[in-house]
């Protein structure tokens, strides 16, 4: 296996360990993550239904990560890892917890530049 191979394997394991155990933390509802969402002026009520539903879906993603990575996936891997970094400062956190998440986001799309940037809307389902 050459080098491109290997680095591309420690990424896949990487962004599906880190969508594993988000998914894991938001199916038990992680309450450190409610002011999340009621900081956005979202209920708690919601909070607590769309967290194993989000759970599911980052699940989801980390198995897929791990069996073909399709482009589209790790698109959404990369918005979505940049978004919650992101919900950070906006619910009022430091930006420094932000900057100490630039992996979940960055992770992601080092993984696509590794299997080639999609040049069409064709090459996001590869």
């Amino acid at each position: 296996m050459d080098n491109i191979k290997k680095a591309e394997w420690v990424l896949r394991i990487g962004v599906a360990g880190e969508f594993l155990g988000h998914g894991v933390f938001a199916l038990g509802v992680k309450q450190g993550w409610i002011p999340y969402f009621t900081n956005l002026g979202l209920t708690e009520g919601f909070a607590g239904i769309a967290l194993p539903l989000i759970g599911i879906m980052d699940i989801v993603v980390a198995l897929i990560v791990l069996v073909k990575p399709y482009n589209f996936v790790l698109g959404w891997a990369t918005i979505w890892g940049f978004w919650t970094a992101l919900l950070r400062p906006v619910s009022g956190g430091s930006w420094w917890d932000f900057i100490e998440r630039f992996a979940n986001w960055a992770a992601p799309l080092a993984l696509i530049y590794l299997r080639g940037f999609p040049k069409n809307w064709k090459d996001w389902f590869k």
